[in-house]
């Protein structure tokens, strides 16, 4: 069980405490972000993507995502823990919803359920809530929304939800938080919309890419956070590290030490 609990995150809002979300997918990245103080830790369903090369996230499964929140259940002590439905129960029925919920509370023990596109199915989040299981509710521009709003998956990052759908957005909030949600992921909610958001509901608000301080708290990726990715191997820093080129300097060193015969650093 986590030290930091759902009425904590709820009274950081009224004092207007911003929250921090960061997303990790294994143990010891858990570890060392609830270490840093991030108030929720989040599987997400792009593990897939980010960290297994998949082209979607789609294409996660159950099985494929149980096996990331149950690492990182094992290096969360003091955040809340959520995991992404993966794309599939929300979409076939309330049943499947709750089945799915009560699986990653049962089998992973996570604290939250973030269900992606949440605002088109609001008997689901009134469900999964009634049998248990607290649910962080994401609308918007999301993964698994874009095609909806005439966007590709690729171009989802940056697309900010339109000034003039602020009335819909509003109305989508105000529905999940009906329906139970305990916290909302507003994903590209844009500097107009987003705050009109946030004051239209009581439960805490935040978001990913798109999101800013307008919002109650931040969602960001570990490896986008420190920069550990393949691609930014031959790229100025832009985050706040660029762990890629340190782990390659490191792996060319290392190899170099083998094919010269040389004492291994860190080998007794």
């Amino acid at each position: 069980m986590s030290t930091m609990t759902i009425p904590q995150l709820q009274a950081m809002k009224t004092a207007g405490r911003k929250s921090a979300c960061i997303v990790a997918w294994d143990y010891q990245m858990a570890r060392i972000a609830d270490r840093a103080g991030a108030d929720i830790i989040s599987v997400g369903d792009s593990v897939g993507v980010n960290l297994w090369g998949q082209s979607h996230p789609l294409e996660i499964t159950m099985e494929e995502i149980l096996v990331a929140a149950k690492a990182v259940r094992r290096g969360v002590d003091n955040a809340l823990m959520s995991c992404d439905f993966p794309f599939g129960p929300l979409q076939e029925g309330v049943k499947e919803a709750v089945s799915a919920a009560i699986r990653l509370a049962k089998e992973a023990g996570i604290d939250l359920v973030k269900l992606d596109g949440a605002a088109d199915f609001p008997e689901a989040v009134e469900a999964v809530t009634r049998a248990g299981v607290p649910v962080f509710a994401q609308f918007g521009i999301t993964p698994q929304t874009a095609l909806k709003y005439g966007v590709a998956y690729s171009q989802a990052e940056g697309a900010l939800v339109p000034d003039e759908m602020v009335e819909q957005f509003v109305t989508e909030a105000k529905r999940l938080e009906s329906a139970g949600a305990v916290a909302l992921n507003f994903t590209n909610s844009g500097p107009v919309v987003g705050p009109a958001v946030v004051d239209a509901v009581s439960v805490p608000v935040l978001g990913g890419f798109g999101g800013g301080p307008w919002l109650d708290g931040r969602i960001r990726m570990s490896t986008a956070a420190i920069g550990y990715n393949a691609n930014w191997i031959d790229k100025e820093p832009t985050t706040y590290a660029n762990v890629g080129r340190v782990a390659y300097d490191a792996l060319t060193e290392c190899i170099a030490d083998i094919r010269g015969a040389r004492h291994l650093r860190g080998q007794g």
